[in-house]
């Protein structure tokens, strides 16, 4: 123990000291068939299939069945899970009249919290742990979510619900709710590639709370409502928001990239996190960047900006040249969405209306063999001590 440790404390000798492991690096907990990152291409795999071949070659949609049910669809299935899917897009009248409730200084992450709360109190079929009744959930949440998060970011800026619409896919029929306009298929395609590379990564904070809270044999509900808690912390989905707050301080425009040279060498003098930059699994980089990365040089050129990947470039050489740390998925999604149009706050609930098919996808995996989780922790407070006396009846100090 350190010099610093708290006088009275228990220290327990070395030799029978288990060794800890802070936030459970390195630590395996369970097995699991969804995903993994191969250590030999360095590739995150969905139920095998490297992720930057799936954004490259199939739909969100298709992802979601395949995270749910272990194989790509064929063309009948995927036919009638789009049905099924488009079905459940409206938003009730009760979400809607409580996320009307809410204040509009509320962070847009406990805005959908709160909305799927509300769902869950409003689902009969709740309580019904069954695979097919979370299987039945787990679309109705990935078809909601997009009403949810759209009309959030609408009504901060005093507009209308949209109502979905059943002729679009996923992607353009969340862009089309969000600003109410029919989405141009690139950018349809670049924010799809976001959807597919945001679904699912293994055991990672939000993921493992999710199957904590299934663990105990609470619902499906409920679950995905810690693990949005979990998501909303900017050690994890909210890096993407805080990528784009280090943007508007540093300024866009002309002269961005040596205006990021100079924010950068001040950032690391004063110790700041520098977020968007390394990953707990990743040791050669994060395989989902490349891809990302594409998606974002479309972006700037449809959008007409280089001055954001003028940027984008000066931070990501300055930190590799400075701390050898190379960029995570959260860095050139942040100002894909930004370009856009999406609220920086907006950028965290985005990662939840992808990420609900891989917390879904776990819940139902953790029941299918349950064990509660439950870790130890090794005490190092103070030794047994007793309460002193406070004195006799008659309020005289004990002799």
């Amino acid at each position: 123990m350190s010099d610093q440790t708290p006088q009275g404390t228990t220290v327990p000798d070395a030799a029978f000291q288990p060794q800890i492991f802070k936030g459970l690096a390195g630590v395996p907990v369970d097995y699991t068939a969804i995903s993994k990152v191969n250590p030999e291409t360095n590739s995150l795999l969905y139920r095998g299939y490297p992720v930057q071949e799936l954004a490259a070659s199939v739909t969100f949609e298709e992802v979601a069945y395949l995270l749910w049910h272990g194989e790509l669809p064929d063309d009948a299935q995927l036919a009638e899970f789009e049905e099924l899917e488009r079905r459940h897009r409206g938003l009730d009248h009760e979400v809607k009249r409580i996320v009307d409730e809410l204040p509009l200084t509320a962070h847009p992450m406990d805005v959908v919290r709160t909305a799927v709360s509300v769902i869950g109190a409003s689902d009969p079929a709740t309580p019904d742990d069954s695979r097919e009744s979370n299987l039945e959930k787990s679309i109705r949440l990935f078809a909601k979510l997009p009403s949810i998060v759209s009309y959030d970011q609408r009504r901060r800026h005093e507009l209308e619900f949209v109502e979905p619409r059943l002729d679009l896919g996923y992607s353009a029929n969340f862009l089309w709710q969000t600003f109410g306009e029919a989405p141009e298929l690139e950018v349809v395609n670049a924010f799809d590639t976001s959807m597919i590379l945001y679904a699912e990564h293994s055991f990672n904070a939000s993921t493992f709370t999710a199957r904590v809270i299934a663990s105990t044999l609470s619902d499906l509900y409920s679950a995905v409502t810690g693990a949005i808690g979990a998501l909303k912390g900017p050690l994890h989905g909210g890096a993407n928001e805080a990528v784009m707050h280090a943007f508007d301080e540093i300024g866009t425009g002309e002269g961005s990239a040596a205006r990021a040279t100079a924010w950068l060498d001040a950032a690391l003098a004063e110790k700041r996190k520098i977020m968007g930059f390394g990953h707990r699994v990743y040791k050669n980089g994060d395989s989902r960047v490349p891809t990302m990365r594409d998606a974002l040089e479309r972006m700037v050129e449809h959008y007409h900006r280089p001055d954001l990947l003028e940027l984008y470039v000066a931070l990501e050489e300055g930190m590799a040249e400075r701390k050898g740390i190379k960029p995570n998925l959260d860095y050139p999604a942040g100002p894909v969405y930004h370009l856009m149009g999406f609220d920086t706050e907006t950028f965290t609930p985005l990662f939840v209306a992808s990420r609900v098919t891989g917390w879904t996808a776990h819940v139902m995996e953790q029941l299918a063999s349950n064990a509660l989780i439950r870790p130890l922790s090794v005490y190092n407070g103070p030794d047994e001590r007793h309460v002193p006396p406070k004195g006799n009846a008659s309020g005289e100090p004990a002799a």
